[in-house]
This record gives structure tokens, C-alpha cells and sequence, in this order.
């Protein structure tokens, strides 16, 4: 599809420069070709002057030189038609191959920039369409589930009420999943769309991790994870809200994967004017080949799925990549299988929009 809207964009490309190019190309021919015509007029009264009973062809042009200021030549040039009508046909091949020549480097160049021009819309077109089928993988596992465990309910005559109710405890659970993917699709929606810019406003960067420690408090008592945070008061220009759930997703995924009776370590610094803050854990960690990968939508590791119990989707680190880039920052990870995972991120530490 792609290739064919690139064939198309540059024969628009070619059909303009080829307009442009014949619009220049007559006006030089008309322009040149007007003064060869005067000169086969000069030649012609210079010929046959005593026959038409005119003065001089040579007395009309030094006049009209000396008129305009122009130097006057010593003796009249002869010329012969025959050159005149040869610089004609000279003047005509040699445009025409210019304009063969300007029309093949304007192909060339054409078709490259019609590859540049439409790039962005092709990748943005491809990351649509794999985005609709991960999406469509998720969903249709929770979804499979729910149709078996109904259709055996249904099919099962001697069905008691304790294993419907069974039944319907596991259809809940998996609703639950597709509620919870569902919300994150549309956060990863939502921040990819949205500009968040007029929301920015000076905030302290402690009180948003604080406020998303006690959010997440509840989930790290659960597995006696303890959570140090020894973060400090540092301005930002940012907004509070998306920066609070870029801080509990990430110590939502520390805790996901980390092991119980752990510790989770929240720092904070102020480097070249930017913010560094440092979750770090001593979970299960990621592994080297994975690294690359884990802000990508829907990738989860092979490790995490066999080390942990969690059945998360894949969405929340690319959710937090895509709340740092909206504040122009950087996330990395550094992980240490069977050791923990360290998240690193760095924030401008702008104080107004004029810096």
C-alpha cells in the first residue's frame, strides 16, 4: 500500500517539477528564439536595403546603440541564416535535455522524499495496526475463559450451587482482567493523545511520591515489603497528577515482582538541573536480552511470567515511558537477575515555561 502511495506521491511530484520546468524552458526558448529573429531581420534589410529603399540596416542600429548608451561596433557582422536556424535546433536539443535531465534527477529525488514524507504515517499506521492486534490477543484470553467455564456450566445438568458459584467467582476474576486491561488501554490512549502541558504547574517531587507510596502502602504490607523512601524536597514544573501514576505504576510493577519480606528504595537528586529519582528493589530482576523490550506494549518477560504470580498485561511500563516522554525525560533500567531491578528517572527541573 505504502509502496503504491509512494509511486503515486512522486509522479505528483514529477508532473509539478515537469510544469515549472516547461514554463521556464518556453520563456527562455520565446526570449532567445526573439532575438534570433531580430537578427535574421538585420541580416535581411542589410541584404536587400538598396531594394526596399530604406536607410542602412548598420546607420538603425548604431543609432539606436548610441541611444542606449551602448558601445557601437566598428563594422557590421555579417551573419548567415543557415548558423541562425542551426543555433535554433542547438538551443532545442539542449534544453530538451536539460529538461530530460532535470526530470530524472527530480524522480530520483522525488521518490526518496516521498519515502521520507511518508514514513511517519507508515510507521504510525503499523504501530496502529499492532497495537489493535495485541490488544485483540489480550482480550481474547480472559474472553475464552469466560465462554468455556459458561458453556461447561451450562452443558453440566447436575451443575450444584456451590460450583456455580465456583464458576461465577472465576468469571468475576476474569471480568476483572478485562476491566483492568480495558483501563489501561485507555490511560496508554489518554497520554499517547493528550497534552498535558497546561496542566504543569511548580510541585514538589516528595509530595507526589509520598502521595503514591500511600496509594500503593496497602499492596507492599500484603507481601511485608517495606518501602524506605528517602526521597527530598526538590521543585519541579511538571503535572502532579500523571507524575503521581508514573511513580504508582512503577512501585506497582517493584512490588509485582518483588519477593516477599523485601525492601523497595526510593531516592531522589538533583543532577544538571535535572531530577533523578531511583526505585530500586531486590525482586526477581529482568533479564540482559529482555531490557530492550520491557517499555514496549504488552511485552512481558518469560522470566517474570514463570518467577511471579502477577497476570499483568504488559501496559504499565509503557504507560510510565510514555508519562516521562510527555515531561521531556528519560527512564532506564539496570537489573541483575535473582537481585532487583533499579529504575532511574530523570526529569527536567524546570521552574516556568520561559526557561
Amino acid at each position: 500500500m505504502f509502496q503504491s502511495a509512494r509511486i503515486k506521491l512522486t509522479a505528483w511530484y514529477l508532473i509539478i517539477i515537469l510544469i515549472i520546468s516547461g514554463l521556464f524552458t518556453i520563456s527562455i526558448y520565446n526570449n532567445i528564439n526573439e532575438e534570433l529573429i531580430r537578427l535574421e531581420q538585420i541580416y535581411f534589410i542589410h541584404i536587400h536595403k538598396e531594394h526596399l529603399g530604406i536607410e542602412p540596416s548598420w546607420e538603425q542600429i548604431r543609432r539606436e546603440r548610441l541611444s542606449q548608451g551602448l558601445p557601437v561596433p566598428t563594422q557590421l557582422p555579417v551573419f548567415n541564416p543557415e548558423d541562425i536556424e542551426h543555433a535554433r535546433w542547438r538551443m532545442q536539443a539542449v534544453l530538451v535535455a536539460l529538461n530530460a535531465m532535470i526530470l530524472g534527477l527530480s524522480g530520483i529525488a522525488g521518490y526518496f522524499l516521498a519515502g521520507r514524507t511518508l514514513r511517519p504515517i507508515k510507521e504510525m499506521v503499523d504501530e496502529q495496526n499492532q497495537f489493535i492486534t495485541d490488544s485483540s490477543h489480550e482480550l481474547r484470553t480472559p474472553l475464552t475463559s469466560l465462554k468455556t467455564e459458561l458453556e461447561v456450566s451450562l452443558r453440566d445438568n447436575s451443575l450444584t450451587l456451590e460450583e456455580a458459584k465456583k464458576t461465577l467467582q472465576s468469571n468475576l476474576e476474569e471480568v476483572n482482567k478485562l476491566q483492568y486491561l480495558s483501563d489501561n488501554l485507555i490511560k496508554l490512549t489518554k497520554h499517547r493523545a493528550q497534552d498535558i502541558s497546561n496542566n504543569f504547574k511548580v510541585t514538589d517531587i516528595k509530595e507526589l511520591i509520598d502521595a503514591a507510596v500511600n496509594k500503593i502502602e496497602k499492596m507492599a504490607n500484603a507481601k511485608n515489603i517495606v518501602i524506605e523512601n528517602k526521597t527530598t524536597k526538590h521543585s519541579i514544573y511538571a503535572d502532579p497528577i500523571s507524575l503521581t501514576e508514573l511513580f504508582v505504576t512503577l512501585l506497582d510493577n517493584a512490588i509485582k515482582y518483588s519477593l516477599e519480606n523485601t525492601t523497595i528504595i526510593i531516592t531522589s537528586d538533583k543532577s544538571d538541573g535535572n531530577i533523578i529519582v531511583k526505585i530500586i528493589d531486590q525482586g526477581i530482576g529482568i533479564d540482559q536480552k529482555d531490557i530492550p523490550h520491557i517499555f514496549d506494549r504488552f511485552y512481558r518477560s518469560e522470566k517474570s511470567r514463570s518467577k511471579s504470580e502477577t497476570n499483568g498485561y504488559g501496559l504499565g511500563l509503557a504507560i510510565a515511558k510514555q508519562i516521562v516522554q510527555k515531561h521531556n525525560g528519560t527512564i532506564k533500567v539496570v537489573s541483575k537477575l535473582n537481585k532487583g531491578s533499579t529504575f532511574s528517572i530523570s526529569l527536567p527541573a524546570k521552574l516556568s515555561k520561559q526557561f
